[in-house]
């Protein structure tokens, strides 16, 4: 395993596994033995990095979430798991009643949600301090001075280490971080956004969403974190949910580019050449790139989770990812 470091101050920074695994669907759609065995299997490799949110996965059951935090909470207290591994949550998207969604009835990031919501996820993680926490989505019904005073109050109690924003528009995150640093108060430093090889429609728009869709990386997002290094980039779901190898799951309309039919030959002839797999390719472009993410990978199976592991030592070659970066 390798590893980097997040965060810039040395209060609240942290050195993490350059793979992060992803609890979305441990202890509800995933059982707990398998949830376990994938977790011991994550750690014993070196990974330290377990991304999960308050909202997980609230639509297995219909309920509100929380079941990935409360099987995380218990696999931390029957491996007596401390504070190396960091344990990264989100809040802000939890529905505020069961059978509702997030989409029109969310707990939002009012100071008052911030607060307690943060509270509850302490309790099923059962830690003292969250290492990372992020704002799920925007809210554009508080006022964001509102949202970022309310972070900063958590990590100057002690109760919130770093935080971070994911599935926001770049003029929402520079904004809030510059609030956050005219006030003298911490703002967000790793940013949680949909990266893989494919790139993703930036022109799907809906009635619930007229802005257009804010969790892929946009241009806008990489020339923002391009002028901000300091700044991490965490790339979920960069696999695809299994669209990269699986006929049974194919790229969805999202994907729907004139390039994507030239790039995916491009990875099958880098994994060639390289004896690895394409989505081991897609994780190592990643990794390795002139902006370098953290892939955010999920597993329902120790297997999964070993291909996963296994591109974290895969170097590309400088052809090979200039083959990668210049197939349009």
């Amino acid at each position: 395993m390798r590893y980097r470091t997040i965060g810039a101050d040395p209060a609240t920074r942290r050195e993490v596994s350059v793979l992060s695994l992803g609890a979305m669907l441990f202890g509800s759609a995933t059982d707990e033995a398998t949830s376990y065995a994938i977790l011991d299997r994550y750690v014993e490799a070196g990974g330290t990095f377990i991304d999960t949110s308050d909202n997980y996965a609230f639509w297995v059951d219909g309920g509100q979430g929380g079941q990935s935090e409360e099987l995380l909470g218990r696999w931390r207290r029957s491996r007596g798991v401390g504070a190396e591994i960091v344990i990264a949550t989100k809040l802000g998207a939890r529905p505020l009643a069961p059978g509702t969604s997030y989409l029109d009835n969310a707990e939002g990031l009012s100071a008052k949600v911030i607060r307690e919501s943060a509270e509850r996820s302490r309790e099923r993680l059962g830690v003292e301090r969250l290492d990372l926490l992020y704002a799920h989505i925007e809210d554009r019904a508080v006022p964001l001075q509102e949202t970022v005073e309310g972070f900063a109050e958590l990590v100057a109690e002690g109760t919130v280490g770093l935080l971070g924003a994911s599935n926001h528009r770049a003029w929402r995150v520079e904004r809030a971080r510059a609030l956050a640093t005219a006030a003298g108060l911490p703002g967000y430093e790793v940013l949680q956004y949909h990266r893989s090889y494919l790139p993703n429609r930036t022109d799907l728009i809906s009635e619930l969403d007229p802005d257009g869709e804010p969790g892929g990386v946009s241009g806008d997002l990489l020339s923002y974190l391009r002028a901000e290094p300091e700044l991490t980039l965490v790339a979920y779901s960069p696999l695809l949910k299994g669209a990269f190898t699986r006929a049974d799951k194919p790229h969805s309309s999202a994907y729907d580019l004139p390039s994507a039919p030239r790039r995916l030959a491009a990875l099958r002839e880098v994994a060639g050449q390289s004896d690895a797999t394409v989505n081991q390719v897609v994780l190592a472009w990643l990794l390795g790139g002139e902006l370098p993410s953290i892939p955010l990978v999920g597993a329902s199976s120790v297997a999964q989770l070993e291909e996963s592991l296994a591109a974290v030592d895969l170097e590309l070659t400088a052809g090979q990812r200039h083959r990668l970066d210049t197939t349009w």
